[in-house]
Formats: structure tokens, C-alpha cells, sequence
């Protein structure tokens, strides 16, 4: 079966490869629509509009059955939704918010199968994982920032990389706080059959 990133997220590539999937890239473009409230219900309404997208296409060209994964992450803190910093002073407003306390990493990922000759399927979960920031001081907020690292990540910062020296702990799967939930991810395909 055909797989299909509906990411262009070298994150959830690196991720995807890490378990030995073979897969092609395919982003969405398709503008994002945010009707819910509550971070599980975005990201699960998120993922779904990129893997509909991307399945409506494939849907018209493919001679073979296929997998589409679609994947969206928000930081949430304190009911305040965070994605991706527009730009430097939003990144180190985030990291006021987020330095010092625990939040949550939310990734909603929808799989979008479809055989020759059937409609296509959809199936819609969610991760969540409890991420704790120790204390920072404004000069590390800023030399963070500086890096350049925060800028096209939700929550202003990368667990897997120089922000790591500011992580107390986590409670849950890492691999949802890089972007991918890939062992409930790899669970959820093997149930149904897609792997």
C-alpha cells in the first residue's frame, strides 16, 4: 500500500523513516479552518483537513491503494492554544509563558485509506503529553530565540534540540512533543490493517 505524508515537517519525516516506513511527501495547502475550542479537538480537525485533502487528490490520480497520514501539534498552556510563532517577540512571549511551568504537547493524526474500487476510510485519534519547563531567565529566552530553532515549531521551541537543556520532565510520548505520536501511530495502522 502506497503511503502519503500530508506534512512537509522534516520532523514527522525523520520520524516515519525511524520505524523503516517507505513513504512520499505531499503537504496540504488546502487553508486551515479551526471551528473547535478544546487543543484535542483542533488538532484531531486539523489532521483530518489535511489528510481529506491530500486523499481527495490522490483519490483522482492513483492506480494503486494508498495511506494518507495527516498531523497537526499544539502547545496548549493554561487553555491557551499555541502554535507557531509569527515572529521573534511572539516566540519569546511563548517562552515567558511556558518557562518555569507544565503543559501540554497535543498531535492529532488522521489516516486516510482508500482501495481501488471503495470509498475512502478515515480514522481520527489524538496524544497528548505533559511537558515541564524549568525556570528561564529572559537572556536564555533571547539567545533561544536568537538560534533561530523556535521559529517554525508550536510552542516556540524543539524538544529534540538546543531546547533541550531547558526540559525538566515529560509524562507521556516523547516522539508527540517532536510532532508524531509514531508508536501509537504504527498501533492504530496495524489494527487496521495499513502496515
Amino acid at each position: 500500500m502506497k503511503m502519503i505524508l500530508a506534512s512537509a515537517s522534516p520532523r514527522r519525516k525523520e520520524l516515519l523513516r525511524q520505524i523503516g516506513f517507505s513513504f512520499k511527501t505531499m503537504p496540504s495547502v488546502k487553508e486551515e479552518v479551526i471551528t473547535k475550542e478544546a487543543p484535542e479537538a483542533v488538532v484531531e480537525e486539523l489532521s483530518y483537513q489535511k489528510a481529506v485533502d491530500i486523499c481527495g487528490q490522490m483519490a483522482e490520480i492513483a492506480k494503486e491503494d494508498f495511506v494518507v497520514i495527516g498531523a497537526d501539534t499544539v502547545v496548549s498552556c493554561w487553555g491557551k492554544i499555541m502554535g507557531k510563532p509569527k515572529d521573534k517577540e511572539e516566540a519569546c512571549q511563548m517562552l515567558r509563558e511556558l518557562q518555569g511551568k507544565s503543559h501540554q504537547v497535543y498531535t492529532g493524526v488522521t489516516l486516510a485509506w482508500k482501495y481501488k474500487d471503495t470509498p475512502a476510510m478515515f480514522h481520527t485519534f489524538h496524544e497528548c503529553t505533559d511537558v515541564t519547563v524549568y525556570p528561564m531567565t529572559e537572556d536564555e529566552i533571547k539567545a533561544y530565540v536568537d538560534s533561530g530553532e523556535p521559529m517554525d515549531k508550536a510552542g516556540a521551541y524543539a524538544i529534540q534540540g538546543l531546547f533541550a537543556a531547558h526540559i525538566q520532565g515529560i509524562c507521556g510520548d516523547y516522539h508527540n512533543v517532536v510532532g508524531l505520536p509514531i508508536g501509537r501511530l504504527y498501533q492504530e495502522m496495524k489494527q487496521r490493517n495499513l502496515v
